[in-house]
């Protein structure tokens, strides 16, 4: 049977310390991972990913979150939007019918109007 492999989860602040300790205190990538206790390929990962977000590449954790709520909304609206296309197209067949048994009784009515007018 596999095992479902679990990572370790760092928090924010962690990464944040890790990776001033290479780009403000002059430690080097693997001294800096050896002596916090992580891989260096994690901490690599860590100082380019803060450097981008310095850069303006890629979204802090507050617009990562406002995204995933407004893809969920336009999830939703969308959604929404079909249903009342469905809706308005099962009413309007509705009223087409309706309409369609209205004009079959007024002209039932013309029809014995004019029979009883002539008879």
């Amino acid at each position: 049977m596999t095992q479902k492999r679990s990572y370790k989860q760092y928090p924010k602040e962690f990464k944040e310390e890790a990776v001033a300790l290479v780009t403000e205190q002059g430690y080097t990538v693997p001294r800096a991972a050896e002596a916090l206790g992580v891989a260096a390929n994690i901490l690599y990962r860590w100082k380019d990913n803060a450097e981008k977000q310095k850069a303006g590449i890629t979204l802090s954790e507050d617009e990562r979150t406002e995204l995933k709520g407004l893809r969920q909304e336009v999830k939703t609206l969308r959604v929404e939007k079909e249903i009342l296309k469905k809706a308005s197209a099962f009413f309007a067949k509705e009223m087409k019918y309706s309409s369609a048994l209205l004009d079959v009784t007024v002209d039932n009515m013309r029809y014995a109007l004019c029979v009883t007018s002539w008879a």
